[in-house]
């Protein structure tokens, strides 16, 4: 099954943005600014998209000055803030990244952050992608929604795939958000079922569904009904899975890497970018690995490109 790009030139992402504080040049001095995963990949579109596309953010935050803030970073950045709820006696979370010989960690504080009700109005979610040609969310999305959120947002999906949408879906796996593994990869595999487009990375699909190469991996996702797959994989050949055909794709070659933050979802930016501006799957990789590569070459996870 090949996946068609929508008519409607609206992609909105759905998620948490949050404070994030990234070392700077100098030890010890970091630089605040915001980011997270869905947002990044927004601002990566923002910039990659042709003007004909518009780029809206669904979320949620507080009525502080630092919620506002984000808000005006949205805006700022050329993406749509018209689907942004203000929550009374909530904020935004935070979160700082560690930087060892290029790979990061990270220490968050998210417990008020209003993000997690974003599904809980389930008449502003219905309007909110209601105009979506292409709905993109990711695993972290899912993770953090408290309540009803998760059944609403699955409902609110499949509504707009009914009217047509594309749904894309980046499991990003990340363990400590969930109250165990075994929720983690059942509500992923709920989410991908609703998905046409899946982009998983094979080093955590690996470790967290025991899959044995990037093979298996597309497999999965398609037996539960994505159209198109692509396994990301590091710096190793990647593969795509269309209908029944697969197809590999070597990675980009990178001077020095400097920051991985940011890496999956600059690569999610670059593909669909690519891919909605009407390039095939191999060429819209190609364009995601070129775009990741720049990016992992600097600090922070979201930083200028050439596009």
């Amino acid at each position: 099954m090949t996946v068609v790009v929508p008519q409607n030139r609206q992609i909105t992402c759905i998620g948490e943005a949050m404070v994030e504080f990234a070392p700077a040049a100098a030890a010890g001095d970091y630089r605040m600014g915001f980011a997270g995963d869905t947002l990044n990949t927004a601002w990566y579109l923002r910039r990659a998209l042709p003007k004909a596309w518009a780029v809206e953010y669904l979320t949620a935050v507080g009525q502080d000055a630092v919620s506002e803030r984000m808000v005006q970073f949205f805006a700022d950045a050329g993406v749509g803030t018209r689907h942004i709820a203000r929550v009374p006696g909530r904020t935004v979370g935070l979160y700082l990244i560690e930087l060892k010989d290029g790979e990061r960690s990270f220490a968050y504080w998210r417990g008020q952050s209003a993000a997690r009700l974003l599904a809980e109005d389930t008449a502003g979610l219905t309007a909110g992608l209601a105009d979506a040609g292409v709905v993109y969310l990711s695993g972290i999305t899912l993770a953090i929604l408290e309540g009803a959120g998760r059944e609403n947002l699955y409902a609110a999906m499949a509504a707009a795939r009914a009217a047509g949408a594309r749904v894309v879906f980046d499991p990003n796996l990340r363990p400590r958000l969930w109250t165990d593994e075994a929720t983690m990869c059942r509500v992923v595999m709920e989410a991908a079922a609703l998905s046409d487009i899946v982009l998983p990375s094979h080093e955590d699909e690996a470790t967290f569904f025991g899959d044995a190469d990037v093979k298996a991996t597309a497999d999965r996702y398609a037996e539960v009904g994505a159209g198109l797959v692509i396994v990301k994989n590091g710096g190793d050949e990647m593969l795509t899975r269309e209908g029944d055909v697969y197809d590999t794709h070597a990675p980009e070659v990178v001077g020095q890497i400097v920051d991985t933050t940011a890496a999956g979802d600059s690569f999610n930016a670059g593909f669909l970018s690519a891919w909605l501006a009407g390039g095939d799957v191999a060429a819209s990789v190609r364009a995601g690995a070129k775009m990741a590569a720049q990016v992992i070459g600097r600090r922070g996870a979201l930083c200028e490109i050439v596009v």
